[in-house]
């Protein structure tokens, strides 16, 4: 959609939102919002605005050209998750790292083998709820800006410090690589924490399909790294060489997201909707009547929280589901035939990782075609716990390492019918979930409520981390 021709130049400061130059309004346009603030609570506050504008022969919303801003979007949704899906997809070379050195018996795993990817769960999940709850409470109060691009920067640093390390021989300090590598994974997820939330935060004020962009590229990044491991497994010889190349991809990926985020942060489109606070601020100052009027207007944690808290709650509860299992129970099944490259080599990363994350992008691509229950949080609360039946199922599959609990289903075709299942319905209801929420909420309170799913996501992961590790310790 074309600017109107009658408007004065945009001011051309390119800060974010923060800066009070950073204004798409003239006096005229000041004195409109002054004017018809009281109406806002009750109205969505981006169309309320277009409206105004077009009414009175002011600017109306500009178009995203070429999809530019909707690719990006897709682009950082698979970039909060490249530290994830990378550590937890090369699960052969953390094998390789921590395998018994000192015998040449490679059946039996070693604990720390066992143990990796509940250790890696924990230490990703509680450091970035941590990180996510803080840009919920107080994001705002940090320039954009510098949580967005501080974050990409830092996190690009940790991964290239991880591919470094690839090339060294580390047989015989493992317990050392092992605390370096998890104090890398705290680092870095809680980087990603903050990019997770203020891209949550920013996709809330943008219309519903944004967010399903966001989401679904965090799916779509999953993907992307199973492919990318599985190229690797196909073309490298030794799992040295397949994570060297993976890792390096990963930070082509955060330098590209650097790179394209940066353009995004200075086109019309995204500072048109991410200036109402900007805004708002430059309509008090033109008109210092209304700020008693415009005070009602700041978000309130606890209204936001009890307007949302059953799409909260089941934002929660899928990721305290999905990940009490995934990755760390279901690495451990194994196919029911031996001895070909597919039941030895790709049914892990095929099944296990490629699978898990198409299934899941998926769900997140029917959520927002479909946008069903999103205005029904009760039922999508019922759908949320009636998915832990998966867990039981999952522990009944052909787990190489069981001890404590008899195989029911030793069927690889019922393993994948069960991670496709699993994997849907995990995209699904966390993007119905996602959507819903910032539409339960007045116009002011989106990017509030967006962070605060965000938040609820991370407690998820933590909890569903913990869990795990309880799980892993009963099959032991």
């Amino acid at each position: 959609m074309d600017f109107a021709t009658n408007v004065r130049p945009l001011l051309q400061d390119t800060d974010d939102r923060e800066t009070e130059s950073d204004t798409f309004l003239d006096d005229a346009y000041a004195g409109s919002i002054n004017a018809s603030t009281s109406n806002l609570p009750d109205t969505d506050k981006e169309t309320a605005v277009e409206t105004r504008m077009a009414a009175a022969g002011h600017r109306i919303a500009p178009s995203d050209k070429f999809h530019y801003t909707y690719a990006v979007f897709y682009l950082m949704g698979m970039t909060t998750m490249v530290p994830w899906n990378f550590f937890v997809t090369a699960e052969e070379y953390w094998q390789y790292k921590f395998r018994n050195v000192s015998s040449n018996d490679t059946s039996a795993l070693t604990p720390r083998q066992l143990e990796f990817q509940s250790d890696l769960s924990i230490a990703a999940a509680v450091p970035g709820t941590v990180f996510l709850i803080l840009n919920a409470c107080a994001g705002h109060k940090v320039p954009l800006h510098v949580r967005m691009n501080g974050s990409l920067v830092l996190m690009l640093l940790i991964m290239i410090g991880t591919t470094a390390l690839v090339r060294v021989d580390t047989d015989q300090w493992q317990d050392a690589f092992f605390n370096l590598t998890m104090l890398s994974v705290v680092v870095i997820n809680s980087f990603s924490a903050i990019l997770t939330g203020g891209l949550f935060g920013i996709a809330g004020q943008f219309s519903a399909h944004y967010m399903t962009a966001a989401v679904s590229g965090q799916a779509l990044g999953g993907i992307f790294s199973a492919v990318a491991d599985i190229i690797a497994l196909t073309f490298a010889s030794n799992p040295s060489t397949t994570a060297f190349v993976f890792f390096i991809v990963g930070c082509a990926v955060l330098l590209l997201s650097l790179f394209a985020y940066i353009v995004m942060s200075k086109t019309l489109f995204f500072k048109y909707y991410t200036s109402s606070k900007t805004l708002m601020k430059s309509s008090l100052e033109a008109d210092p009547a209304a700020r008693a009027v415009c005070a009602r207007l700041e978000p309130r944690f606890p209204v936001v929280l009890r307007k949302i808290w059953i799409y909260g709650f089941s934002e929660w509860l899928v990721f305290v589901t999905t990940l009490s299992i995934y990755p760390a129970v279901t690495v451990l099944v194994g196919s029911q035939h031996h001895g070909r490259p597919w039941n030895d080599v790709y049914f892990l990363p095929v099944v296990n990782y490629l699978l898990f994350n198409t299934g899941d992008y998926l769900g997140r691509v029917f959520a927002g075609m479909f946008e069903w229950p999103w205005n029904n949080s009760i039922l999508i609360g019922v759908l949320t716990i009636a998915r832990i039946a998966f867990v039981p199922a999952m522990l009944l599959c052909n787990i190489t390492q069981h001890h404590n609990f008899p195989v029911l289903f030793h069927s690889d075709y019922i393993f994948i019918v069960l991670m496709a299942a699993f994997a849907l319905s995990n995209g699904y209801l966390a993007n119905i979930a996602l959507i819903g929420a910032p539409r339960a909420v007045d116009g002011h309170e989106k990017e509030m409520a967006s962070s605060m799913m965000a938040a609820f996501l991370g407690i998820g992961l933590a909890c569903g981390s913990a869990i795990s590790l309880m799980i892993i310790e009963m099959i032991k």
